[in-house]
């Protein structure tokens, strides 16, 4: 029987882990009937069904589990085969392949991108970018070898390094009640218009925030969600709302009307994590781990002498 072709495994896979095909074609920027094809295609080739479909629901067949776990440790090994041959080919003797995020502070990417092994002189790094819980689990499902992830709750499948922490700020309009105050709480922002980030870019923090405004009854008027923080200009000065942002994306958009406040609340820490596999039996992986919590520290020490002899 011919081997199916990597497009196959890829459609198989996208609707394994969304269960929609609406949502896996978005995701793999298909159609849903182009979609649908090549499942059709794929199931052909096999001789069997992988997934139970109707018109409300798509369910793994337990052929189909068994055979997407598979395909998935072949495209992620075919992936890497393609980047290591690629780097073989421009002169790099060993490739980390490190996840972030589009709001990564780039002072983290340009010391990532400074740390030198000397065990490692060819050492290139190859970064790619997508939410942080997503990113988390690419490292556990070995499609990353490290990745910069922000608000990602424990596990005991990834080994963190933590490499900043901050908190949340809140962005309103400078005329807003609360920007005569140097911090803003939760309790204060009760019965007011939210901006949020979407859920599905960080549900742990979403979540969170969520449960303590719940414990204390604390109501928002109503909330509204963005993709990045550009959306949420409209909504503070024509709607005063209050939004919920990071340290970076909020000094973005501290300009033209909006200020900011530091959100003054002991469980929202954004704690900002260097991880890799609990498991990674990769030499690479553990020294640059350890290059950059040594340069990481190198710098904080720096710093903190400065402040300490600085008038």
């Amino acid at each position: 029987m011919a081997l199916p072709e990597m497009r196959l495994l890829q459609a198989a896979i996208a609707l394994a882990e969304e269960l929609n095909f609406s949502r896996a074609a978005d995701r793999l920027r298909f159609t849903q009937p182009a979609l649908s094809k090549q499942i059709f295609e794929l199931e052909s080739q096999l001789g069997f069904r992988l997934f139970e479909r109707n018109h409300q629901s798509v369910h793994l067949t337990d052929a189909g589990r068994a055979f997407v776990q598979e395909a998935r440790e072949a495209v992620i090994h075919t992936e890497r085969a393609i980047v290591l041959a690629k780097a073989a080919f421009n002169g790099a003797d060993e490739v980390l392949n490190i996840g972030r995020s589009s709001g990564t502070d780039p002072f983290l990417i340009t010391t990532l991108l400074s740390v030198r092994l000397p065990l490692y002189p060819g050492m290139r790094i190859n970064f790619s970018s997508n939410f942080s819980n997503e990113l988390a689990r690419q490292v556990i499902s070995g499609n990353l070898d490290l990745a910069i992830v922000t608000g990602v709750p424990d596990s005991p499948r990834l080994s963190p390094l933590l490499i900043a922490e901050s908190v949340f700020y809140v962005a309103m309009a400078v005329s807003d009640e609360l920007s005569c105050r140097r911090t803003v709480t939760l309790n204060q922002m009760s019965r007011r218009n939210w901006v949020l980030f979407a859920r599905h870019m960080s549900p742990y923090l979403y979540d969170e925030i969520q449960n303590i405004a719940c414990e204390r009854d604390i109501r928002p008027t109503d909330t509204h969600h963005v993709m990045a923080a550009e959306e949420a200009i409209e909504l503070i000065l024509e709607n005063e709302a209050l939004a919920v942002l990071t340290r970076d994306e909020a000094w973005r958009i501290a300009r033209d009307g909006i200020t900011i406040r530091p959100l003054s609340e002991e469980r929202l820490h954004l704690a900002t994590n260097l991880v890799a596999r609990a498991d990674t039996k990769s030499r690479l992986v553990a020294e640059f781990v350890r290059a950059t919590s040594k340069k990481l520290n190198g710098m904080r020490n720096a710093t903190q002498q400065r402040l300490a002899f600085a008038k």
